[in-house]
């Protein structure tokens, strides 16, 4: 973790706050829930059912959210998969492609407008609600591949959300300019047990199959923060 980075997120989380924080059971997702638990915020944790291909990490997401008594939600928008072809994460025609992030070949697990649909939603969801913050976990090692993860696009989507709502709700993205490997060493700082409270597998069998993109970039960052 680089020092700014650092100091930001010691800033940001001086004062318990209400939070949504969109939760997929992932690795970052989970760590970014327990950094908020850890500060006192009162959280409530959303995940979605966007028609992907297996439901593991949402039922890490519920056993962990029972887990922490954290009010948590799971959301059914399956009916957009229909719309949003054509990739290997909600097409059963695509098949999983396995290597590292960078490979061009990992394009083809870009959902479009995931990440805008699932905030658009938990934006609304923190406005009704009455919390003054949403929580998001995407971090740098995503921004080659996706989109939306990149700074601009929160930069983006919080003006758009301040801007479409009567009451502020800021955005709190505090890994953008993290490694997963920061994250991780923040999760173990927090008492994460990544194997027993987080799933990231993209092909969702009985155990991990340690070749897609999302798995291999989960054992380097594990290695390197136990290293």
């Amino acid at each position: 973790m680089t020092a700014p980075a650092a100091k930001v997120a010691a800033r940001e989380l001086l004062m318990p706050r209400r939070t949504v924080c969109v939760f997929s059971g992932g690795m970052d997702s989970t760590t970014l829930l327990y950094q908020l638990f850890d500060a006192g915020d009162e959280v409530l944790a959303v995940s979605f059912d966007y028609g992907q291909r297996h439901r593991k990490e949402l039922e890490f997401a519920a056993r962990t959210a029972a887990r922490l008594e954290i009010e948590h939600r799971i959301t059914d928008i399956s009916a957009v998969s229909g719309l949003l072809q054509g990739n290997a994460l909600t097409s059963g025609s695509v098949a999983v492609p396995h290597g590292h992030y960078q490979d061009e070949s990992m394009r083809v697990t870009v959902v479009p407008n995931r990440n805008m649909i699932m905030m658009a939603i938990a934006g609304g969801y923190a406005v009704a609600r009455g919390c003054d913050r949403l929580a998001v976990a995407v971090h740098a090692g995503d921004h080659a591949v996706y989109p939306d993860c990149r700074p601009e696009f929160i930069r983006n989507f919080e003006a758009a959300l301040r801007s479409g709502n009567y009451e502020p709700v800021a955005v709190y993205a505090p890994f953008t300019g993290w490694t997963k490997t920061d994250i991780v060493r923040l999760g173990l700082k927090l008492g994460i047990d990544y194997e027993r409270d987080t799933w990231s597998c993209y092909e969702g069998g009985a155990e991990p199959c340690g070749r897609c993109g999302t798995c291999v970039e989960r054992a380097e960052a594990l290695a390197a923060a136990a290293g």
